[in-house]
């Protein structure tokens, strides 16, 4: 009761803030990066290097209530297949700017939903992606999966095509809170999918469930998690519930009052934590858990955990590159953004040229923050002989940066010679510290609940 007195007082219960996927934050990109800002970066990408690539799918047969994600329904599979044309010629145009020899390290398939291609269109988009690049040596081939939108036909082709690592949705397994969020979706039927992903030798399963749900109890995410657990999944993303009715107008559809409160929801999020710990998942950073096995735990107790716009990773590719409408790419110059709409990302793919609407030049100072905020919420603490030998700040100005943000929060981090560290107690707070690190303006960006 005394932590929550005190984190209440520190204003966890009522603060906005980041997820911090990325540094800057996505909403505060501009315009001024444009299409020949994209192609040029990538033309500058070392030959025989690696990348990781993104393609995103905005599809979904159904809009789930919950979503804020940019997605858009269709009852037939007639838009999705012009828009996998779109794609091969995007990857067609991403080909003709990539250097020489480039391998990708990582290729995940996001939307939307991914499984509502059929085996054909699966089968191109592949052929259209190795055309482009090789899968590097323990690639690692992801994609998310919806257990009411997959069978053992399009399995067999993702499998055939690469795919070792599945990701699979659950949100909730309980009736009331599924039917509250628009999220129908049976544990037979998940239970099915996790059954054919397993039979067809996919090494790794991922999950996705989440805390702060209407209806939500400490009884029901108990049961969920258990269940979850029963299909052992080597690694589990606990995010929390953004109630974002402003910015995603279909959840207006979710009735407020049945939302627990944020004292409630940093409750849920314990419950599970505990959970998955007696289970013996290690904590990976703010959210995640992983069987010791997997490749986040091990990157944890390396040092080698990166953040990026799928939560964790052990991926260390020099770039991310995003393709399909609202894909977002990381380079070592900045960010870049496509178009947000299918249409008008259509429209540059068809006329020759990449669709960047927006994006980010980074600052030497952005270097520097993102690494601050990336170390707070991969590794709870700030190694100051890193940041010293990286980067352009002095001793002195960087513990004097330590000590105000630890006053900030009332002495609950810890500042010794070596750096910043954030103690379990404080770990409630880790969005609010890493914000602390942000140079940007965040009053109109919408952020969501810091628990």
């Amino acid at each position: 009761m005394k932590q929550q007195t005190q984190l209440a007082r520190l204003g966890l219960f009522d603060a906005k803030v980041p997820r911090y996927t990325s540094y800057p934050t996505a909403p505060q990109f501009a315009g001024g990066v444009g299409a020949s800002d994209h192609a040029a970066w990538i033309e500058r990408l070392p030959e025989d290097g690696h990348i990781s690539l993104y393609l995103h799918v905005p599809f979904c047969r159904r809009l789930c209530w919950f979503c804020a994600c940019r997605t858009q329904g269709t009852t037939t599979l007639s838009p999705v297949a012009a828009y996998v044309e779109t794609l091969k010629d995007e990857l067609a145009l991403l080909k003709r700017h990539l250097p020489r020899g480039v391998k990708l390290s990582r290729l995940h398939w996001g939307g939307g939903t991914p499984t509502l291609l059929s085996p054909e269109m699966m089968a191109e988009l592949i052929a259209a992606i190795r055309d482009v690049a090789d899968l590097a040596e323990g690639a690692e081939f992801s994609v998310e999966i919806d257990p009411n939108e997959v069978d053992g036909a399009r399995l067999d082709v993702l499998v055939a095509g690469g795919m070792n690592r599945a990701s699979i949705g659950v949100q909730d397994f309980d009736p009331e809170i599924q039917e509250t969020i628009g999220r129908p979706q049976g544990f037979d039927v998940t239970r099915a999918a996790v059954d054919m992903i397993r039979e067809r030798g996919v090494a790794s399963l991922n999950a996705d469930i989440l805390f702060g749900l209407p209806h939500q109890s400490r009884a029901r995410i108990t049961d969920t998690v258990q269940k979850l657990l029963s299909f052992a999944p080597d690694r589990v993303a606990l995010y929390g519930y953004a109630h974002v009715p402003w910015m995603a107008k279909r959840q207006q559809l979710i009735p407020s009052d049945a939302l627990p409160t944020p004292a409630e929801r940093l409750d849920l999020f314990e419950t599970a934590r505990r959970l998955f710990v007696w289970d013996g998942y290690d904590e990976i950073g703010i959210d995640h858990f992983a069987q010791p096995s997997d490749g986040l735990s091990i990157a944890r107790k390396e040092g080698r955990l990166r953040r990026n716009f799928q939560g964790y990773t052990d991926d260390t590719a020099e770039a991310l590159i995003g393709v399909g409408a609202s894909s977002i790419s990381k380079f070592p110059q900045g960010y870049t953004q496509n178009a947000s709409g299918t249409s008008a990302h259509t429209a540059a793919v068809r006329d020759g040229r990449f669709s960047t609407a927006r994006g980010h030049v980074f600052s030497e100072d952005d270097r520097l923050r993102a690494r601050l905020i990336e170390a707070v919420m991969c590794d709870f603490r700030i190694d100051a002989a890193e940041i010293l030998a990286g980067h352009e700040i002095g001793r002195t100005a960087l513990f004097d940066w330590f000590e105000r943000i630890n006053r900030e929060f009332e002495t609950m981090l810890e500042v010794t010679e070596d750096g910043l560290f954030v103690p379990p107690v404080a770990r409630p707070l880790t969005r609010m510290i890493a914000r602390s690190f942000d140079a940007y303006d965040l009053s109109k960006a919408g952020h969501s609940s810091a628990i």
